[in-house]
């Protein structure tokens, strides 16, 4: 069985490389040294869709490790939040969570709603937080990557690239490991409802630790996922998929075949990987419209790991990590945004230099 998934992988591989319109963007990468292993596409530009939240997470981070904010300050749900469209809580405007809470509910539920309240809780307001984050993003070097929202809905000039996604990904996993817990969460208790997240392979991939999914019609299926095996630490970032069975499959042979050292890389660093300047691939009409039964067949056909009578590479079985939330009830009388000292932000460096801790965090 182990050599006839070889024979089919390289197969698929060498066609996906051939037909420009079945490729997808791929990435895989080294997280300790940043090389990059694989890559197809990697500087395209994409709809991040719930990726976003990816850096929604990194400005909280940053400003707790600031001392703007704790994982124990209110995130207060405002009018403004609750009109985000699913997926969402819905919680009745003034009802509370904690920050630490409310980053739970933004990575595994990926709650739109929650983005802004987070966004308004950190940065004064949901406009003032998108500057935090296209400033990061610059600094960072995400040359490939704008943000007009909080949470990755649709929105025309919403774009990034599996390249800066992978450079904001081990920046993240580097500078604050104490928050790894947030992404490899697989269900939310809250009440008598428990939230799965989407990323299956925290249930069917030995070694996953995390970390993002999203979905829009125009960027199809997106993932960064990260796991470790023997002390080496991968990350694999796919675009654009047709299916959840195509973004779980395609993403687990990634890293299924750079454990096993299949991909040789070819010592370039991820930070060296160029993007392409570009207006981002529309995926809607393959997705959502008129061409969606038909690309779903090609794509089956391209890549048919996880089908039936198939062989799939999500074949484990991993108790799944549970989180238990819960709200504070409505805090009334409290406007947003709440006084608080301003947050400055001062470019952390000039260049990313991958893996970097941060020497100086105070871990609250």
């Amino acid at each position: 069985m182990r050599v006839l998934r070889w024979v089919i992988a390289v197969s698929i591989l060498v066609f996906g490389a051939c037909s420009s319109a079945l490729a997808i963007p791929q990435l895989l990468v080294d997280m300790q040294s940043g090389e990059v292993l694989y890559e197809e596409d990697a500087g395209v530009a994409w709809y991040p869709a719930s990726l976003t939240k990816l850096m929604t997470a990194y400005v909280a981070f940053e400003a707790i490790a600031a001392g703007e904010v704790e994982l124990n300050t209110p995130v207060i749900m405002s009018a403004n939040a609750l009109k985000a469209p699913p997926s969402k809580m819905g919680f009745p405007v003034g009802t509370a969570v904690t920050l630490e809470d409310a980053l739970y509910l933004l990575i595994v539920k990926s709650a739109n709603d929650v983005a802004i309240a987070v966004a308004e809780t950190v940065g004064g307001s949901e406009t003032k937080f998108v500057a935090l984050m296209n400033a990061h993003a610059r600094n960072l070097g995400l040359s490939n990557t704008n943000f007009v929202n909080p949470n990755g809905l649709y929105e025309l000039q919403q774009v990034t690239s599996a390249r800066d996604l992978a450079v904001l990904s081990v920046v993240i996993r580097n500078r604050y490991p104490q928050y790894d817990g947030l992404f490899d969460t697989r269900t939310i208790e809250f009440g008598k409802s428990k939230l799965a997240s989407f990323n299956i392979l925290l249930t069917k991939f030995r070694g996953t630790t995390g970390m993002k999914t999203g979905y829009l019609c125009a960027s199809g299926l997106n993932i960064v996922a990260t796991a470790e095996r023997q002390g080496r630490k991968l990350m694999a970032v796919v675009m654009g998929a047709s299916s959840e069975r195509e973004r779980g499959e395609l993403t687990a042979l990634l890293l299924e075949r750079g454990f096993d050292g299949r991909y040789k890389g070819g010592g370039k660093s991820v930070i060296g990987l160029a993007n392409l300047a570009s207006m981002p691939v529309n995926m809607r009409d393959k997705i959502c419209g008129t061409q969606a039964k038909s690309y779903a067949q090609d794509r089956e056909v391209a890549f048919p790991f996880g089908l039936d009578g198939q062989p799939t590479y999500l074949g484990d079985t991993i108790a799944p990590k549970r989180v238990q939330i819960r709200t504070l009830g409505k805090l009334v009388n409290v406007d947003l945004p709440r006084p608080r000292p301003a947050y400055n932000f001062v470019p952390e460096v000039a260049t990313v230099e991958l893996p970097r801790l941060r020497p100086h965090y105070i871990q609250p």
